[in-house]
C-alpha cells in the first residue's frame, strides 16, 4: 500500500498479476506437479488480490483508536479463509499426484482415448457420429426436453 494507504502500489498489481498469470500457464501443463505448483501460485495470487481490495490502516480491534484510521477486517478474514481452502486443495492434490506417480512410475496425465480418436478423426477431416435412426432432432427422446411434470391438484382445485 501507499504511504497514505489509499491506493495499492503498481509492484503490488504486478506481483497479483505474475502470481496469477504464472499459475494459470502451469495449471494447462499435463504434469501434476506443475498443476499443483500452478494452484499455489493462483491462490496466492488471488489472496493478495483480495488484500488490496481492502482499506489499509491500523489493526481493526476496536477501542484502540479511531474508526476512520482502521484498516478493513473483513478482507484480513476472506483471505484467513482462502488460505485454509488453498491448502486443502493443494494436501489433496498433492495424495493424487503421489498416488499416481506410485501407480504408474510418473506423474504425467495420461491421454484419454476419447482425445486420441478426437484428433485422429480431425486430421482425416472426418464428421463425428451420425444420428442412423431417421426419426430427426424432433423425434429423438434424448434431443428433445421432456415436458414438466404437472403439478398435483389440491384439495377443492378443479382441472
Amino acid at each position: 500500500m501507499t504511504a497514505s494507504g489509499s491506493a495499492p502500489t503498481l509492484v503490488l498489481v504486478l506481483a497479483v498479476a505474475v502470481l496469477v498469470g504464472c499459475g494459470v500457464i502451469l495449471l494447462l501443463e499435463r504434469s501434476l506437479t506443475r498443476i499443483l505448483l500452478g494452484v499455489i501460485l493462483l491462490g496466492n495470487g488471488v489472496n493478495l488480490l483480495i488484500l488490496l481490495g481492502g482499506r489499509s490502516g491500523e489493526a481493526p480491534i476496536v477501542g484502540t483508536g479511531p474508526v476512520e484510521r482502521m484498516s478493513d477486517p473483513l478482507p484480513q478474514a476472506m483471505v484467513l479463509t482462502a488460505i485454509v481452502i488453498t491448502f486443502g486443495l493443494t494436501a489433496f492434490l498433492l495424495a493424487v499426484a503421489y498416488r499416481n506417480w506410485y501407480l504408474t512410475g510418473d506423474d504425467e496425465v495420461p491421454d484419454d482415448l476419447e482425445d486420441r480418436q478426437i484428433i485422429r478423426r480431425a486430421g482425416r477431416n472426418e464428421v463425428g457420429t451420425v444420428d442412423l435412426g431417421g426419426e430427426g432432432p424432433d423425434g429423438d427422446p434424448e434431443q428433445v426436453d421432456p415436458e414438466p411434470d404437472r403439478r398435483r391438484l389440491r384439495r377443492g382445485d378443479e382441472a
